[in-house]
């Protein structure tokens, strides 16, 4: 295209950022690997021939194809395109879900789908490590070995208990006065660490239940609670509890609690493989951790522990 269009090697070369003479050769390689003459070439001009005209058509638009094609594997490479599969824990409540999405697709680059998952943090993990998974929302104690994180926000727990309940009178629950209640915690396999340290809480704080009962969704949780003598840890958010109806329960006969002192939470962190830390990625942990603050009264943390965090100025304010 180049000496077709400037009619001269030299003037070629120099457009091309080349010498000469090597120029000259792959115009004859290309003749060759064609079978065609391309250029007429005499001491003092070079004229494109019949041959080179038909084609120079066919040459721009394979150009403008390689182009295109280079262009879309770096917006790929970015993250700016493409499958990102990502994942939540069963906790996240809808409205935190629904304001998730809204950001996301506000933010995230145009022709980038996003496959949203529903997985507690120990199948988040093993997908982590079978590399089927991009980012996720997980449960802080874990191993986090092979991750980068986002920002560590906590989210304060209360108790779901039976309206009739002595502590149900009460604007703040003790741990201790649930004494003699069965807890519902969700399945120990979802996040071993996490549901070892509610448990060791509950008893450095005065209450050991007599037995651990295990469900996930509200609505179970709250079946178990109006029958089952129990009481369940929630987030405020996790049972569509506002702050203007706490005192009327989320559900006739139940009713949520905040505990007194606060003693138990849960810890969340954006989480994604080394290295993956895309425009995708970045889009995703920013409209996480936006809709947990402003959903779900998410507030940041600052672990016991070190915890690698990415600093989250070099994606979100």
């Amino acid at each position: 295209m180049a000496v077709a269009e400037e009619s001269h090697f030299g003037r070629a070369a120099a457009r091309l950022g080349m010498a000469q003479p090597p120029l000259s050769q792959r115009i004859q390689r290309l003749e060759r690997h064609l079978g065609v003459r391309l250029f007429e070439r005499t001491s003092r001009q070079v004229t494109i021939t019949e041959a080179g005209t038909l084609l120079l058509a066919e040459a721009r638009e394979v150009l403008a194809r390689s182009e295109a094609l280079m262009a879309t594997a770096r917006r790929i490479r970015d993250g700016e395109t493409g499958l990102l599969r990502a994942a939540l824990p069963p906790d996240v409540s809808g409205e935190t879900v629904a304001a998730l999405l809204a950001r996301f697709s506000g933010t995230a680059a145009a022709g980038l789908d996003l496959e949203l998952h529903e997985l507690p943090t120990a199948q988040q993990l093993e997908r982590f490590a079978a590399h089927e998974l991009d980012v996720g929302l997980i449960h802080h104690p874990c191993d986090v070995s092979g991750l980068e994180l986002g920002p560590v926000l906590r989210r304060e727990l209360g108790v779901l208990l039976p309206r009739d309940a002595a502590a149900a009178g009460l604007d703040e629950v003790p741990l201790a006065s649930l004494t003699g209640y069965d807890l519902i915690l969700f399945p120990r396999a979802g996040a071993p660490a996490v549901y070892d340290d509610l448990l060791t809480t509950c008893a450095r704080n005065g209450y050991t239940p007599p037995a651990v009962r295990h469900a996930q969704g509200p609505s179970f949780v709250r079946g178990l609670v109006l029958s089952a003598q129990a009481v369940a840890l929630s987030p405020r958010d996790a049972h569509g509890q506002g702050e203007e109806d706490q005192r009327q329960g989320p559900a006739p006969g139940v009713v949520w609690r905040p505990l007194t002192g606060t003693p138990l939470a849960l810890r969340h962190s954006v989480a994604w493989p080394g290295g993956r830390g895309d425009a995708a990625v970045a889009a995703f942990a920013e409209a996480a951790t936006h809709a947990l603050r402003s959903t779900a009264g998410a507030s940041p943390d600052l672990p016991a522990r070190p915890l690698h965090l990415r600093p989250a100025s070099e994606y979100w304010l």
